[in-house]
């Protein structure tokens, strides 16, 4: 048989590939190690990349709404760092608020809950002993159990004895601890620093980045590409913007009804579940039943009207506010939305949920096109068969 040129290069890559798949198996430990540290150098920009998405949806908002009356030459240049720069203090701003509200009241918290938790547990050795007063056994059990004889005093002794017994062994990995700490510092800073650079030259990069694409794929290839792309960019988009508004929309609504019918810990609780609400499905359920445990500690039966008030909001706020002002963010269902979190949470944790449901909203919306295309053009076949 004869081998023309096109034959003879698809042999020479087998022979190639194959070759190099047998180098990687034989030395599957060093490229391990290699694809470890590979992974360990890219992290700082890969989490840069990501910072830079998250806040480009402000920056966007800032550039294309606030400043969008600048329309001269000097204007102009100074319109994008001046975006980043509201962009960056509106997230700190946020974050400073929270942490202002949420941190004194996690403390008072704190304190109340070590001088009521004796109380509680005699108000609920109390409480079972009159359930259970016509089970003498149990009520045998209960009566040994005294709380009021607890030695509080002794069990934070003991705890503090346990703590400088370890003292040593802490000290030995202090050194590798604040390694680590400067490390993650240094990470972090720049991280933000290559998210800065990426908003500041968004355009040009994209830009290159096409002419890259287009130089070294074929027409088709770039063109699926760069639609699978844009596709993804607008649903994580959509899908941040959407999680951020229903959660802020959820903690406002438990900030003001706790407060009108008499809650405590009204403002730590919403935001808390403003928090656990970008946790898609499952988050708002976190926030509840941390809430709710607050409460019970002050007023157990307020604790179950709290979670009567949680159900009565969560319908409203899933039913009738989330569908009119985020409307289906991602376009995915509600079976595919909870497919998504479980597989996600199962694979990378709570990041996995908020990264999986774009991804899979994606690949939902490029299926569907192709299912109607091919259905569409099926049907026309049996039309011009008939």
């Amino acid at each position: 048989m004869d081998l023309n040129t096109s034959n003879i290069k698809k042999i020479k890559g087998l022979i190639l590939f194959a070759a190099a798949v047998c180098l990687v198996v034989m030395n599957f430990e060093v490229v391990l190690e290699g694809g470890i540290l590979g992974l360990e150098i890219i992290k700082p920009f890969a989490v840069g990349a990501a910072i830079a998405f998250v806040l480009n949806i402000p920056m966007s908002a800032v550039e294309k709404r606030l400043l969008a009356g600048i329309k001269n030459q000097r204007g102009e240049k100074l319109k994008r760092p001046l975006s980043i720069l509201l962009a960056l203090i509106a997230v700190v701003l946020v974050v400073v608020l929270v942490v202002m509200n949420v941190i004194p009241q996690i403390t008072k918290t704190m304190l109340d809950l070590g001088n009521k938790i004796p109380k509680f547990l005699v108000n609920v050795q109390g409480y079972l002993e009159e359930m259970f007063v016509s089970q003498p056994q149990l009520l045998a059990v209960l009566n040994e159990f005294d709380p009021a004889k607890i030695d509080w005093k002794s069990i934070v002794n003991g705890t503090i004895g346990f703590m400088k017994s370890g003292l040593s062994s802490v000290l030995t990995s202090t050194v590798s601890v604040a390694s680590g700490i400067i490390n993650g510092v240094v990470n972090i800073f720049i991280s933000l620093i290559f998210s800065i650079y990426i908003l500041a030259q968004k355009e040009k990069l994209g830009n290159q980045t096409k002419r890259l694409l287009h130089a070294y794929l074929p027409p088709k290839t770039y063109g699926s590409i760069l639609k699978i792309a844009s596709l993804m960019s607008r649903n994580f988009g959509n899908f941040i913007t959407g999680q951020c508004t229903e959660a802020v929309i959820l903690g406002a609504m438990f900030v003001i009804a706790m407060s009108i019918f008499g809650f405590p810990y009204a403002v730590m609780v919403g935001v808390l579940i403003a928090f656990t609400a970008l946790i898609p499905i499952v988050g708002a359920f976190i926030g509840c039943f941390i809430g709710a445990f607050l409460i019970m500690v002050d007023d157990p039966m307020k604790a179950v009207w709290f979670l009567v008030l949680f159900v009565v909001l969560q319908q409203l706020e899933g039913n009738l506010i989330y569908p009119h002002v985020v409307g289906n963010s991602v376009g995915l269902p509600s079976i595919w939305v909870l497919a998504a979190v479980t597989v996600g949470g199962s694979l990378m944790g709570v990041g996995g949920m908020l990264i999986f449901i774009p991804i899979i909203s994606t690949v939902y919306s490029l299926v569907r096109e192709d299912v109607n295309k091919k259905n569409s053009l099926k049907q026309k076949e049996e039309k011009g068969k008939k």
